[in-house]
C-alpha cells in the first residue's frame, strides 16, 4: 500500500495520539508503525480485539502497568552469560510484576471467551521471582542487607568497625595534647580511609600515613596509625561485599535466564497489549465504536465524525459508497464542509483498517481497501497545502497509475485552477476513466458540468452539503441525491456587494447556466419539502410505535390478569373441594346425633335434616363464586426434600413434601389429607405467623358441643374442631395393610405439628382395633391413645394423643 497518501487523511496524527497512551516504548513504536491491514478477517479480528479491551476498560478500569524498556534484550543476554546489573534486575522484576497485574486485571470480572484470550494467557508471572528481585534490590545501586545473610554479616562488621575507627578518632580530636596539631576538630576520608587534617609543620608529631595534601600546603591528611589496621579490616570488607553482590546478581540472572523462553513469550504479549490498551483509551476519548467489516466494495458510515475536529462543533454525517453507486459528487458552497466529509470517509475507513474503533455509530459498516489514493490540498485542509493546476494534475497522474479494484480515490476540487470549460471536459474524463478501473469515487467540485453529468450517469450520484441561507452559515449536513448550488450571487449580495453588479453578473450567465440555477433552485425547494415530509413520517412512525408499545403493555397485562384469575378460580375449586370433605365430616355427625335424639318425631328429624343440608348447600354455593385473588410477589424455591414443610403460594396453604421434582418439575405434596402436584415455582417458604381463627359454622358449633377432652382440667371439657386431616380411614384394610398406613400417617402429623389424630377402623370382629393397640404400645411417638367417645366414633374409633 503506498502509505504517502495517508499522511495527507492525517491518519498518522490519529496513531500519534494514541501512542501517546502506551506505557512502554517499544510499544509505542509499534503503534507508530501501524499500517492498515488489507485482510478482511485479520482487519475484523484486530477490530475486535480492541473492542474488547474497550469492554475490559469501562468495566474494571485501568489496570496497574509500568513502563520497561529493551526487557526483552536483557532476557537475551542473560541466556548467553551476561551478568545483569541491578537496575536491569530491576526492570525484569519490573515486567515480571505487569504480567501479574495483567492478568489479574483481565479476570477481575467475568466474561465469555474473547479474542484476546491468546494474549492474556500468554502472560507466565513469576511471584517469586519478582518478589525475590524487588525485596533484595532497592535502587539501581543499592542492594537491601537482607540481600543474604551473608551480605547482611558483612555489613555489620564495617559498620561495627566504622564506628570504632570514628571513636578514636573523635577522641584524638577531642585531647588537648593532640588537638592542638590538628588544621579543624574534623573527621573526614580519603581514599577510602578515615583520615584527620593535621597542620603541615606538625606532621611529624602524629605518626600514620599521609593520604592527601590540601591545595594550598598547609594541611596534611593524616590516617592515625592506631586506626590502620581497622581501616584495613573495612577494605578487606568492602571487597567481600563486592563479590557477595556479584554473586547475589549472578543467581538472579540464573533465574532469568531458566526463565527465557516463556519470559519472551510473554513479554511480546505484553507489549501488544499495551497497544491495544493505547487504542481502547482513544476509543473512549473519541466515543468510538466498532464497525461491521464487509467483504465486497461498499461502506455505511452512520453519524460519522472527524476525530481531529471538536466534538462540541462537529456535525456528524451518514456517508455511504458502492451499494447503489460508485461514485459521489459532492456540491455545495466553500467552507460547507465538502472537504471534511471526503477526509472524514478516507480517515476513518483508514483507521478501521489499522484496528481502531472510529467515531459513527455502531451500525456502520466498513470494507477493505488496498489503496487510498488522495488529492486533498486547499486553504481548509489541516496540512494548509497551497496547490496548483499543475500540482493536481501530477497527483492525479500517481492516482491514475495506482487506481484498480479495491481502491478509495478522493478528488477534491476536481479540475480546478484552469479554464472552466476544459477543467469541468478534463474532471468528466478523469471520473470516466477511474470508474472504469473500478475504483470507489468521491469528489469535490463547482462545476455545474459535473452536476449535470452525475444526473445522467448511472452508478455516479450528486451530493450537496447545505446551506443556510438566511444566516449564510453552512450546515455541513449533507444530503445525498441532490447537487448543491455555490450562492455565490446571493452570498455576494449578503456581504453588501452593489445589487447592479449582482444584476450584472446574472446577465453574463448562459441560458443554459440559468435554466441550471433554475433547476437546482428547484431542487432544493424540493429538498426542504421532502425533508419535511420525511420529519412529519418520523413523527407518525414514533407516535404509531409509542401507541404499538402501549397496546402490546395492555396485552400482556390484560393475559397476566386473566391467568391470575383462571389461577384464582382453580385456587377456589381446590379449596372449596377440601372444605366440603371437612364440613362432610361434621354435618354427617349432626345427622347421627339428629337421629339418635328421641325427643323429636320423625317428620321432625326428616325436616330438620332438609334444612340442614339445605343450608350448607347454599354455603357451598355461595364458596364457589371465582373471584379475582391475584397471588403475592414471593420468592419461590429452588429445591425441596422429602418431608419438608412448605407453602403453597396460590393457596396460602402449608403443605409436607412427599417426593422430590419430576421430570416437569411437579413436587408431590400433602395439604390436609390431599395428595396433589404443585410446581416447584409455586411453592415458598411458610410464614412463621400465627393463623387467625376461623369463625365455626353453626354446624361446627354444634358438633363442638357434642364432642370434647375429658382429661381437661377441673373436668371442664373442651370442645375441638376436627378435620380431614387429623383422620386416617382404615375401613377395608386388613391388619398387615393397616399398620404401615398407620406409622405413615403419625410420621406426616408429626412433621405437620399436630399433636392428635384419629384413627377409624370400625368395630367388626374388633381384631383390627386390637392389632392397632397392641402396635400403638411399642410406638415411641405416640404419647397415649384411647377409644373415642360419644360423637367421636365410640368404639370404632382409636384418638392417639402425640408427642
Amino acid at each position: 500500500m503506498e502509505t504517502s497518501y495517508l499522511k495527507t487523511l492525517e491518519l498518522d496524527k490519529i496513531i500519534a495520539r494514541a501512542a501517546e497512551g502506551c506505557v512502554c516504548k517499544e510499544a509505542r513504536e509499534m503503534l507508530l508503525a501501524t499500517q492498515p491491514q488489507c485482510d478482511p478477517d485479520e482487519v475484523r479480528y484486530a477490530l475486535e480485539q480492541t473492542d474488547a479491551i474497550n469492554t475490559l476498560l469501562i468495566k474494571n478500569g485501568s489496570p496497574r502497568f509500568g513502563g520497561v524498556e529493551n526487557v526483552s534484550q536483557l532476557a537475551a543476554r542473560a541466556v548467553k552469560g551476561g551478568v545483569l546489573s541491578m537496575g536491569e534486575l530491576l526492570m525484569v522484576a519490573g515486567a515480571l510484576r505487569n504480567f501479574q497485574n495483567l492478568s489479574s486485571w483481565y479476570g477481575a470480572s467475568e466474561h465469555d471467551a474473547l479474542p484476546t484470550d491468546d494474549l492474556f494467557y500468554a502472560l507466565a508471572p513469576q511471584p517469586g521471582l519478582e518478589q525475590q528481585i524487588s525485596s533484595a534490590i532497592l535502587a539501581p545501586d543499592a542492594m537491601a542487607d537482607t540481600a543474604s545473610h551473608t551480605l547482611n554479616d558483612l555489613r555489620k562488621k564495617i559498620r561495627a568497625t566504622e564506628n570504632s575507627i570514628r571513636d578514636r578518632l573523635e577522641s584524638m580530636v577531642r585531647n588537648m595534647d593532640t588537638s592542638k596539631y590538628l588544621q579543624e576538630s574534623v573527621v573526614s576520608m580519603r581514599n577510602g580511609r578515615y583520615v584527620v587534617p593535621v597542620k603541615s609543620e606538625y606532621r611529624g608529631e602524629v605518626s600514620g600515613i599521609i593520604h592527601d595534601v590540601s591545595s594550598t600546603g598547609a594541611t596534611v591528611f593524616v590516617e592515625p596509625q592506631a586506626v590502620v589496621e581497622a581501616n584495613a579490616r573495612i577494605l578487606q570488607y568492602r571487597a567481600q561485599e563486592a563479590q557477595e553482590i556479584e554473586r547475589i546478581l549472578v543467581a538472579f540472572t540464573a533465574q532469568v535466564a531458566a526463565i527465557e523462553p516463556q519470559f519472551q513469550y510473554s513479554y511480546k504479549a505484553m507489549l501488544e497489549i499495551d497497544v491495544l490498551l493505547a487504542k481502547a483509551r482513544l476509543a473512549l476519548d473519541l466515543k468510538a465504536f466498532k464497525p461491521a467489516v464487509r467483504t465486497d466494495d461498499s461502506f455505511s458510515l452512520i453519524r460519522a465524525r472527524h476525530p481531529l475536529i471538536d466534538p462540541k462543533k462537529c456535525v456528524p454525517v451518514d456517508i455511504a459508497l458502492g451499494r447503489d453507486y460508485d461514485s459521489l459528487i459532492i456540491t455545495g458552497p466553500n467552507t460547507g464542509g465538502k472537504t471534511v466529509t471526503l477526509k472524514t470517509a478516507g480517515l476513518l475507513c483508514a483507521m478501521a483498517q489499522c484496528g481502531f474503533l472510529i467515531p459513527a455509530d455502531e451500525r456502520s459498516e466498513i470494507c477493505v481497501f488496498d489503496e487510498f489514493l488522495v488529492d486533498i490540498g486547499d486553504e481548509q485542509s489541516i496540512e494548509q497545502s497551497l496547490s496548483t493546476f499543475s500540482g493536481h494534475m501530477k497527483k492525479i497522474t500517481g492516482i491514475l497509475e495506482l487506481a484498480m479494484p479495491h481502491t478509495l480515490v478522493l478528488l477534491d476540487e476536481l479540475g480546478a485552477g484552469t479554464d472552466p470549460a476544459e477543467g469541468a471536459a478534463l474532471a468528466v474524463a478523469i471520473i470516466e476513466e477511474l470508474r472504469r478501473r473500478g475504483v470507489l469515487l468521491m469528489a469535490t467540485t463547482h462545476y455545474a458540468e459535473l452536476k449535470v453529468f452525475a444526473l445522467e450517469t448511472k452508478g455516479v450520484v450528486n451530493a450537496s452539503c447545505e446551506f443556510d441561507l438566511e444566516t449564510l452559515r453552512p450546515t455541513y449536513k449533507l444530503s445525498v441525491g441532490v447537487p448543491g448550488k455555490s450562492n455565490a450571487f446571493l452570498i455576494s449580495e449578503k456581504l453588501g456587494i452593489p445589487e447592479r453588479v449582482i444584476e450584472a453578473a446574472q446577465q453574463h450567465l448562459s441560458a443554459e447556466d440559468k435554466r441550471l440555477d433554475a433547476v437546482l433552485g428547484q431542487l432544493d425547494d424540493l429538498k426542504l419539502q421532502l425533508k419535511e415530509s420525511q420529519n412529519e413520517v418520523e413523527e407518525l412512525k414514533n407516535e404509531a410505535s409509542h401507541q404499538l408499545e402501549a397496546a402490546q403493555k395492555k396485552r400482556d397485562e390484560l393475559i397476566r390478569q386473566g391467568e391470575n384469575e383462571l389461577e384464582a378460580a382453580r385456587a377456589k375449586a381446590r379449596a372449596l373441594a377440601q372444605q366440603v370433605e371437612s364440613q362432610a365430616y361434621a354435618l354427617t355427625d349432626e345427622l347421627r346425633q339428629l337421629q339418635k335424639d328421641e325427643r323429636m318425631s320423625t317428620q321432625q328429624k326428616a325436616q330438620r335434616a332438609r334444612e340442614i343440608a339445605k343450608k350448607e348447600s347454599e354455603k357451598l354455593f355461595i364458596g364457589s363464586e371465582a373471584v379475582h385473588n391475584p397471588v403475592k410477589e414471593f420468592v419461590p424455591l429452588k429445591e425441596v426434600k422429602v418431608g419438608q414443610e412448605v407453602c403453597i403460594a396460590e393457596l396460602n396453604q402449608l403443605a409436607t413434601v412427599l417426593a422430590l421434582p419430576d421430570k416437569n418439575g411437579d413436587v408431590l405434596v400433602r395439604a390436609g389429607i390431599i395428595k396433589t402436584k404443585v410446581p416447584l415455582k409455586g411453592l415458598k417458604q411458610p410464614e412463621k405467623l400465627v393463623k387467625e381463627k376461623k369463625p365455626q359454622t353453626k354446624a361446627q358449633q354444634r358438633y363442638s358441643r357434642l364432642t370434647g377432652d375429658a382429661n381437661r382440667p377441673n373436668g371442664r371439657v373442651e370442645r375441638v374442631q376436627r378435620s380431614a386431616k387429623m383422620e386416617c380411614n382404615l375401613l377395608g384394610l386388613t391388619v398387615d395393610e393397616a399398620l404401615p398406613e398407620v406409622d405413615s400417617f403419625i410420621d406426616r402429623a408429626i412433621l405437620n405439628g399436630q399433636t392428635v389424630v384419629y384413627l377409624i377402623h370400625g368395630n367388626g370382629t374388633g381384631a383390627l382395633r386390637t392389632a392397632i393397640h397392641k402396635h400403638l404400645r411399642g410406638n415411641r411417638m405416640v404419647k397415649s391413645f384411647r377409644l373415642g367417645r360419644y360423637g367421636e366414633g365410640e368404639s370404632g374409633v382409636t384418638v392417639v394423643e402425640l408427642k
